[in-house]
């Protein structure tokens, strides 16, 4: 998919959570297959389906565009994941020091094994749709909802607030 619009979630929510988040940043910068990043504020969220006493997430996304297929995008974000030490023990949600998630990719629809696109939790999920919307306040949601009424939809039911390093 060449110059396809994308958009990736980051979240933290181990050690220097913020810290975390630039790193995967600056990593993703470096990939070949993504340009013209854009990145919204950093927002901190309590965990969502998570384990009791999970921390706190930092949260941010990030949008850009696709010059590779899903697949390659997919690969390139578990490599980035595992460079900044992400171990998967295979536990439901387990705390992360990072996580990368392929929320949006224009124009797919994909289902396999690996990869589904949308993000099958994209619409339910704040701490995606408020950084999302800090940089595509217009975007319409894959279900047709636009993105404001989402989020309007949520206000009350998950704890988000802009992330100030505390």
């Amino acid at each position: 998919m060449r110059g396809a619009w994308c958009a990736l979630g980051l979240g933290s929510n181990l050690g220097d959570r913020a810290q975390m988040i630039q790193r995967a940043w600056d990593a993703l910068g470096a990939l070949p297959i993504l340009t013209e990043l854009r990145r919204a504020p950093l927002y901190e969220s309590a965990p969502v389906d998570c384990p009791d006493g999970s921390p706190a997430f930092v949260n941010t996304v990030v949008t850009g565009a696709l010059d590779g297929d899903p697949e390659d995008l997919l690969a390139s974000v578990l490599a980035i994941e595992k460079q900044l030490g992400r171990t998967r023990t295979g536990a439901f949600h387990e705390a992360r020091v990072v996580d990368i998630d392929i929320l949006l990719i224009d124009g797919c629809t994909l289902a396999t094994d690996s990869l589904v696109v949308p993000h099958p939790h994209l619409e339910e999920r704040l701490f995606v749709l408020q950084p999302l919307a800090n940089l595509e306040p217009a975007l319409t949601l894959p279900s047709g909802e636009t993105i404001s009424a989402a989020i309007q939809r949520l206000q009350g039911t998950q704890p988000i607030q802009p992330f100030t390093d505390h």
